[in-house]
């Protein structure tokens, strides 16, 4: 069949080419009832607008790149999803790329989605230090805004949770039930959310036991880690197993029972991120949720403001508050906040 054209549309509908391209595109108000007529005669005829065409008039493909360090991360799908939604509602597509956590991949996926000429980057970058110089040469050519994970200050807008705030939520849990001998399961590098989960792990803990802070493994966000973790750890006998994320904190949580632990009477074991397993563990797993849906809707505002300021100046900060959900492997089910997002210009 031939194609539909705004010229069928506006024979069908009566009105001038003009007027049908404004109803559909949206870009200057029509009467109602023409719009009305010209969203009909649309509909009936089967017309599709042409993306192309549109792009290489308006110089914009509505299309968002979307680079992320590891897919198999349970926690990446469930923040993709809400990006897509909110980005959707923009009428913008996402164009998604996955750089199995390494830094030469994630500058080859950058470039590629730059020559698609998308119409902006969304990142959670592998490495704080070596993601940055690709970061920053593509925030001078496109939007572009950081997720979850930061490159340093001023290479780009970024948004994640608060990390410290978080880890103090988990650490105040642990003294308010008895806990005095926590130690530490976090990820090695420079991934800005592996290091200031451990920095404040570091920092606070010490209220609890003034030799906490040199209780820790570090490796990677994996549950093969976290198992592997424990069997450095539990010779020590820990009171509280506190991991950076939950897939850490599950496999730790596995090996304990393992080796016979009773979790939480012996042991505490905690999370971060509250991704679907940490309520489906056994015990169900005491973590720190991030607010996804805040964090998605955040991004998609930051880049559509980067886009219509059409600026490159310096980058904006925010952070949002998390939530500490107990449940059975440290306690009696209940949630804590902190207050709300804080921003930094």
């Amino acid at each position: 069949m031939a194609e539909v054209t705004l010229k069928d549309v506006a024979l069908a509908s009566g009105c001038s080419i003009a007027t049908v391209s404004r109803v559909l595109a949206g870009t200057r108000p029509v009467g109602a009832e023409t719009a009305r007529t010209v969203r009909a005669a649309a509909e009936r005829l089967g017309y599709r607008p042409n993306h192309v065409a549109r792009a290489l008039r308006s110089r914009s493909t509505g299309t968002v790149g979307l680079v992320l360090p590891q897919i198999t991360n349970p926690f990446f799908p469930t923040l993709v999803r809400e990006l897509e939604h909110a980005l959707h509602a923009e009428g913008r597509a996402v164009l998604l790329a996955d750089c199995d956590d390494d830094p030469a991949t994630e500058a080859a996926r950058i470039s590629a989605l730059l020559a698609r000429q998308v119409d902006g980057l969304l990142l959670i970058p592998v490495d704080e230090r070596h993601s940055r110089e690709a970061v920053a040469a593509a925030a001078a050519q496109v939007p572009l805004v950081l997720l979850d994970r930061g490159c340093g200050p001023g290479v780009a807008d970024s948004v994640a949770v608060d990390n410290a705030a978080g880890m103090a939520l988990v650490l105040a849990h642990l003294a308010a039930t008895g806990r005095r001998r926590p130690c530490f399961i976090g990820a090695a590098g420079t991934a800005s959310a592996a290091v200031e989960r451990r920095t404040a792990y570091e920092n606070g803990a010490a209220a609890l036991d003034p030799a906490a802070p040199g209780r820790l493994a570090l490796g990677d966000f994996s549950a093969e880690w976290g198992r592997a973790a424990v069997d450095r750890l539990w010779p020590a006998r820990p009171d509280a197993v506190v991991c950076a994320n939950d897939l850490i904190a599950a496999g730790a949580l596995q090996r304990l029972r393992q080796l016979g632990a009773d979790v939480p009477g012996e042991v505490a074991v905690t999370g971060f991120d509250d991704i679907p397993l940490a309520g489906l563990a056994d015990p169900a797993l005491t973590t720190v949720r991030q607010p996804v849906a805040d964090l998605a809707a955040e991004a998609a505002r930051l880049l559509s403001r980067r886009r219509a300021d059409g600026s490159s100046g310096p980058g904006h900060t925010v952070r949002l508050a998390p939530e500490l959900v107990v449940r059975a492997s440290s306690g009696t089910a209940v949630a804590v906040t902190v207050d709300g997002p804080f921003r930094t210009p």
